[in-house]
């Protein structure tokens, strides 16, 4: 039945429920029998005033009553089995079992593998061949094989880590439905369209034709997954994304690299709705340590999202070494700074009050990944050793010029500078204005937009050698550098040639402006990597991988199909790429199941001329039992409730109850001790009235009632 796990063994007995409306009819025009009353002269002495009630018909709810009796012995006669072996058929042809076998499939692969065996079972009773189609496989050879052998081939599947293209699997079963001729199809879907659906089934009704078609859809649990993790400001959240609507609320867990659990979040789905989130209200050093996203309760690997060192919320320190900050804070170097460092890390700025060195020594003992300097001068020796040996460990050090580093004497910049800086459209220069040249292609710059609006009035000149084209990351048109960057150890250093506010230049008032800082950014924290500007190295670069998720997303040694992958690879996953980690185990890639922009809709069958299955968990039950029981049940209450109505029960317990009452009034004043009392006149005659007995009646002049 549509909607019910429940066949009939004989549906055709069903056909008796349009006899209930001839059996209701019978039932009001054929009231009951009367009431038959023996009536003895003697019964007079018991009951005076008899009554004799007849029904003019039989009451709606026995009626009613009944009619379900009647229904529950045709129900059962039907046949009706729960939860019936799965796409049985009479059929004699070999069987082909298409199996979707990606992520989305994971979750309910239980259930997809018992109706497989239930397939396999019946088509093995009948002595049937069988072939399975996993359409993750588009290169299988498809070949009819025994039951026995089948069962084995099945146990052999499971589900992959990534989306599957159902159309490339289409050319396989084309040839083979061709060699194979008369086939029954039988199609164990996920219900989730994961690209190119719509190809996929008008293909399949093609290839198919007149042949069996059953469609395995429903009964199982509708997939989910993550998608979209952002560590913001605030807070961390991800996008929860389902197939359909059923699914109402859930809970995501953070878990480090260990495997242990840091937070939860929950989200809740509002009805008809596809897409939620779900935030990590967390301190950014907690959300920082989460590594791995998963929704609980859910098998697959398309339900967790992992996090690697993109993902986390590094802290800038930001440094000014002008006192006009404070006198004009929204026109100050550190208000551009934060402003552009806010969306994608969380800025920690020095005490406005306290000298420029103890901040930094500051940021230095929080032990900070990434610090900016805006035109800050001479450090003193003993803080210039500590931030040496930071940026050895892996610290990210940024600097912007100004009058006061023009004017210092300061090795701790990328590239030899030229004291005094350089001024342009001025009124004592003949040159004019700069723009910005390309992005060097070999930096971390490379592939951002040239704003073509900004301009540059004002920088600090680099000493020409030799390797300075090697640390130029920006230059203006003039081939002048605008921003210089070297690796010092694991860390990096990085110098802008240019003010962090608007007096040499409107660069801070820009959009390239933030996505420049955002690429450094995105070095600070790792421990290790190609030197940004080493273009030829970055690019060559791969990974291997390290840990993978396998469908159901746990993780394991990655398959041998895996093959490395570039460092800057930001794609879904693949069969070449399974979901996982890759690269060195301190600073590892993540790879998804899901690109950031993909979302999962149903996959609509309705337009297959197909026959429909559901998937069932649990094992057939005949309900004959059960509903000749009732059915009898039924009729009992019926027996009950006609002896109750027709007096048979009163009747019954008169005739037992009254005798006994009467014997026991006798009785009981014989063991009760008699009271002494003085007899009156008036006490004789009613012990000689009482004395012997006598009948009495009414003549009423009617002969027979006289009779």
């Amino acid at each position: 039945m549509a909607g019910l796990p429940l066949s009939f063994a004989e549906p055709m007995l069903l056909f008796g429920l349009l006899s209930l409306p001839v059996l209701w009819w019978l039932l009001r025009v054929m009231p009951p029998r009367p009431r038959r009353i023996e009536f003895p002269p003697t019964r007079l002495l018991f009951d005076i005033a008899p009554k004799e009630e007849t029904p003019s018909r039989t009451p709606w709810w026995l009626t009613a009553l009944r009619l379900a009796a009647a229904a529950l012995i045709i129900l059962a006669a039907a046949g009706p089995i729960w939860n019936p072996p799965a796409g049985a058929t009479a059929s004699r042809a070999p069987l082909a079992i298409v199996i979707d076998d990606g992520w989305s499939a994971a979750s309910s692969w239980d259930a997809r593998v018992k109706a497989a065996d239930e397939l396999i079972s019946n088509a093995n009773n009948d002595r049937r061949g069988v072939a399975l189609i996993p359409l993750s496989e588009p290169t299988r050879d498809i070949a009819i094989m025994p039951g026995g052998t089948a069962r084995v081939a099945l146990r052999q599947l499971a589900p992959k880590p990534y989306a599957i293209d159902r159309v490339e699997t289409l050319g396989a079963i084309d040839r083979f439905l061709k060699a194979t001729g008369d086939c029954d199809i039988a199609w164990l879907s996920d219900g989730v369209d994961s690209g190119h659906g719509a190809d996929f089934l008008k293909g399949l009704s093609k290839i198919v034709g007149d042949r069996t078609l059953t469609v395995f859809e429903g009964g199982t649990p509708p997939a989910m997954a993550l998608t979209a993790a952002e560590n913001a400001a605030a807070k961390m959240t991800v996008k929860v994304l389902r197939a359909n609507g059923d699914v109402g609320s859930g809970t995501v867990r953070g878990l480090d690299q260990k495997g242990s659990p840091i937070g939860e979040a929950h989200f809740a789905f509002a009805p008809g709705e596809r897409e939620t989130e779900a935030s990590f209200d967390l301190p950014v050093e907690l959300r920082n340590d989460i590594a791995r996203l998963e929704i609980s309760g859910e098998r697959s690997a398309g339900a967790v999202q992992l996090l690697d060192k993109r993902w986390r919320r590094r802290a800038v320190g930001v440094v000014s070494g002008s006192s006009s900050d404070t006198a004009q804070p929204l026109l100050a170097s550190i208000f551009y700074l934060t402003r552009a460092l806010a969306p994608f890390a969380d800025v920690r700025q020095g005490d406005r009050g306290g000298a420029p060195q103890q901040a930094v020594a500051q940021f230095l003992d929080q032990k900070l990944p990434m610090i900016v300097l805006a035109d800050v001068g001479t450090l003193s020796p003993e803080l210039r050793e500590r931030i040496d040996a930071w940026i050895e460990h892996g610290g990210v050090l940024v600097r912007f010029a100004g009058p006061r580093l023009a004017q210092a004497d300061d090795d701790l910049v990328p590239v030899k500078l030229r004291r005094g800086g350089r001024s342009l459209g001025g009124s004592l220069t003949w040159e004019k204005p700069q723009h910005l040249a390309a992005f060097a292609p070999d930096g971390p710059f490379a592939g951002l937009a040239v704003p073509r609006d900004v301009t540059v009035n004002r920088q600090v000149l680099a000493e020409p050698d030799a390797v300075l084209p090697t640390k130029s990351w920006a230059s203006l048109e003039d081939g002048t550098p605008l921003v210089t960057g070297e690796r010092r150890g694991k860390g990096l250093l990085v110098l802008f040639h240019v003010s962090a506010d608007m007096r040499w230049s409107d660069l801070p008032m820009s959009g390239s402006f933030v996505e420049m800082l955002r690429r450094i950014v995105d070095t600070s924290g790792y421990a290790s990597g190609p030197a940004p500007g080493a273009a030829s190295e970055a690019k060559a670069e791969t990974v291997a991988p390290l840990r993978t998720l396998d469908g159901f997303g746990v993780f394991g040694p990655p398959p041998s199909t895996a093959k490395p992958l570039a460092a800057d690879f930001r794609d879904r996953a693949t069969l070449d790429h399974p979901p996982g980690f890759y690269g060195p185990a301190d600073g590892p890639l993540a790879v998804n199941t899901l690109a950031a922009s993909d979302r999962i809709t149903p996959l609509d069958t309705s337009g297959l001329h197909a026959r429909r299955a559901n998937y069932t968990n649990s094992e057939p039950r005949d309900l004959r039992g059960i509903l000749l029981s009732s059915s009898l049940a039924l009729f009992l209450i019926d027996a009950l409730i006609v002896a109750l109505l027709g007096g048979g029960i009163a009747g019954l317990l008169r005739r037992r109850v009254a005798p006994a009452a009467l014997l026991l009034a006798m009785l009981l004043p014989m063991g009760l001790p008699s009271p002494i009392r003085a007899e009156s006149a008036a006490d004789e005659f009613a012990i000689k009235a009482t004395a012997q007995t006598r009948l009495a009646y009414v003549i009423t002049g009617n002969a027979d009632v006289d009779s």
